[in-house]
């Protein structure tokens, strides 16, 4: 016997609108019954902060204090930097080893410590410029091989590790950058962020044509933000156009945002989507390809709570 499908009520974003728009979308037959479902209440929850230890606190500062100055030493090697800090993280027994006397095996593990053993993908793009990606590359695979160690799952180390990154890695980074575990870059040096811009986990920004992220804007969880594409006839035939990601701009979960795309400020893109063409203010945008869906209410955006400091920040 075919069992009836059950109907959940589609629950729209929202304050005060939220439970009347989600009682408007439970179905009659639902609503009508002995006891009809409950419609969830939403929270406002801002972030709060997580205290480490104060030795665990003294150490990390300690730590971060030394890339920092190495980084700002304009006689700094940054191959030579990348390989002692990634062999000090991977291969601390093998530090100063005479390598003649290590297995092959271990040799070749070791040579990964150094960025000058190592080819990246970006460095076989025929656009690339080497001049500006040289002195990036090196920063770029500790940045990625920071991430797949231990280290790199740790919130509170990890965040302010890519915060101290990022400006000598993008062409441009605002204040409080925060970007979690495993975000992917191509070029590095297309990459333009505004403040307070928050990217979370395993995101890809694909800067060959450029992109550029609006001050307050996040990138959630395993999205993909592209600035090339391919000619359908002969793939060696590529498109550059820069994507722009305004101010207050939020990309949900999955979503896919295509190359050359214009996302206006305070515009939304919903989870799985792709957005294929450019947004129009305060608009929430779904599906594949992306339409409008909902405009955000004019009363909610003006009773917003103001902007909550991130317990992470480094200023206001």
């Amino acid at each position: 016997m075919v069992q009836p499908r059950s109907e959940a009520p589609l629950y729209k974003y929202g304050t005060r609108s939220w439970e009347r728009h989600s009682r408007s979308n439970v179905p009659k037959r639902l609503a009508s019954a002995p006891n009809p479902p409950k419609v969830p209440s939403m929270s406002f929850l801002p972030l709060r902060p997580v205290p480490v230890s104060d030795s665990a606190a003294s150490l990390y500062q300690a730590w971060l204090a030394e890339l920092r100055e190495s980084l700002a030493d304009s006689d700094c090697d940054r191959n030579q930097l990348c390989r002692r800090y990634l062999t000090d993280i991977y291969y601390p027994q093998y530090s100063g080893a005479d390598l003649s006397t290590l297995p092959p095996t271990v040799r070749v593990a070791l040579a990964q410590m150094d960025p000058r053993n190592v080819t990246l993908e970006p460095e076989y793009y025929g656009e690339i410029d080497l001049e500006r990606y040289a002195p990036r590359k090196p920063l770029l695979w500790l940045w990625e091989m920071f991430d797949r160690s231990p280290l790199g799952e740790n919130v509170e180390l990890g965040i302010h590790f890519r915060r101290v990154l990022a400006p000598y890695v993008f062409g441009s980074c605002g204040k409080n950058f925060k970007a979690f575990t495993h975000v992917r870059l191509s070029l590095g040096y297309n990459l333009h962020v505004g403040d307070n811009v928050v990217i979370h986990r395993h995101v890809l920004l694909d800067d060959r044509g450029g992109i550029e992220i609006g001050d307050g804007s996040s990138v959630s969880d395993f999205a993909n933000v592209y600035s090339h594409s391919h000619n359908i006839v002969d793939g060696r035939i590529v498109y550059l156009p820069k994507t722009v990601i305004g101010s207050g701009v939020r990309i949900t979960y999955h979503a896919t945002i295509l190359a050359g795309v214009h996302i206006a400020d305070d515009s939304m893109v919903g989870a799985g989507s792709m957005l294929t063409r450019d947004t129009e203010p305060h608009w929430v945008y779904v599906g594949v390809p992306a339409r409008k869906a909902k405009k955000k209410p004019a009363d909610e955006r003006a009773a917003k709570q103001p902007r909550t400091p991130d317990p992470m920040r480094d200023s206001d």
